[in-house]
């Protein structure tokens, strides 16, 4: 008999739902997902929607609901001791995606000008609380943060807590630069992106600039890669429809204990984004001969040290930049930074900002 592999998807949004869906079209071993949020409704038509496209695919994929909300003390110990999951992949934030295309008020204009950092502490806040459960309860079962993992997964581990690595990011670029080039063997594409080397891929190719992924070609760095690539271009709005799929492949295979290649972004709480490769249940960075990995961390950490968020080796998260100086136009007391150890304190915090920030035009 089979073994049936439990993975624990916690959040109804846009994104839970694109994971959710093409594992309902892609699982090809006995896979049972119990689907964890708030909204009653939305679970309840997520889960109807899944099964029929594991009707539809033929797949031995089967759908459990919880309603559950993260924000209540306990709730994630409580899914963790219930579910006893194989893979966790925590897809809930307290911050939509949406904002990079808003402007209408003060916050978005924030996120646009300052850059997606902004939301970090909103982003980490629900994935913190997963992680710390697992930590208290010994888990042992992967975890997959969706919520801006190229900066999140450092802060989940300054907390000390352990997290895999995140979706999407270096992987929607790692896709849409194979399928370009029509390179299905995944192994022979390799790419070094942070998640702002996105924001040129959505304008015109005569406006792309700044600093471009490093991506190699059977081991082969691109010198041009706005060039090669001049024909792909992504939407304003997330991406969602590859991100939400692009770590699918790699949720299963840690399901079922299958080798896998590919990219994610944040790996055991790296900056920015990497080729990877699982073996075992290990993950392990996967580079080109000509890029050690202490060389491919420092590209990644520059974007962050320009203009973002980065955390020291002291466990004090700071902010830099263009962020740091729209930042304390609103509160200089946010801007100087916080321990990561008052993480709560500070999203107390800065969810009266948001809000404040909110009804201002």
């Amino acid at each position: 008999m089979t073994t049936e592999s439990t993975i624990l998807l916690t959040g109804t949004g846009a994104f839970a739902a694109r994971i959710l869906f093409d594992i309902a079209a892609t699982a090809t071993s006995r896979t049972r997902v119990v689907l964890a949020g708030r909204n009653r409704d939305r679970l309840q038509w997520l889960k109807v929607a899944a099964g029929a496209r594991a009707a539809i695919f033929n797949t031995p994929m089967t759908v459990v609901t919880r309603e559950a909300d993260l924000l209540a003390e306990g709730t994630a110990t409580e899914l963790l001791e219930d579910t006893k999951p194989n893979v966790v992949v925590q897809a809930a934030s307290a911050q939509t995606s949406s904002v990079i295309v808003g402007s209408g008020d003060a916050w978005s204009r924030l996120v646009v000008e300052g850059g997606l950092s902004a939301t970090a502490v909103f982003q980490t806040l629900l994935s913190s609380r997963v992680a710390a459960a697992m930590t208290c309860l010994g888990t042992k079962a992967p975890l997959i943060n969706c919520s801006f993992p190229d900066v999140v997964n450092g802060l989940i581990k300054a907390l000390g807590h352990q997290v895999l690595c995140g979706m999407g990011n270096v992987a929607i670029l790692s896709n849409v630069f194979a399928s370009d080039r029509s390179l299905m063997d995944r192994g022979r594409i390799k790419v070094l992106a942070h998640y702002q080397n996105l924001g040129a891929w959505r304008r015109p190719i005569e406006t792309r600039s700044g600093p471009s992924p490093r991506v190699w070609i059977d081991n082969e760095e691109i010198g041009d890669v706005f060039g090669m690539f001049r024909d792909v271009k992504l939407t304003p709005e997330p991406v969602i429809d590859i991100s939400g799929a692009s770590g699918v492949p790699m949720i299963l295979a840690l399901a079922e204990g299958r080798p896998w290649i590919g990219h994610v972004p944040g790996p055991y709480g790296l900056p920015g984004g990497y080729p990877v490769q699982l073996a075992d249940g290990v993950l392990s960075l996967n580079l080109p001969p000509s890029m050690s990995q202490e060389e491919a961390v420092a590209w990644n950490t520059r974007f962050e040290e320009e203009n973002g968020l980065v955390v020291g080796a002291d466990r004090r998260a700071r902010y830099r930049g263009v962020l740091r100086e729209r930042l304390a136009q609103y509160s200089p007391a946010l801007a100087e930074g916080f321990d990561v150890a008052d993480l709560e304190q500070v999203h107390r915090s800065m969810q009266e900002l948001r809000t404040k920030l909110q009804q201002q035009n």
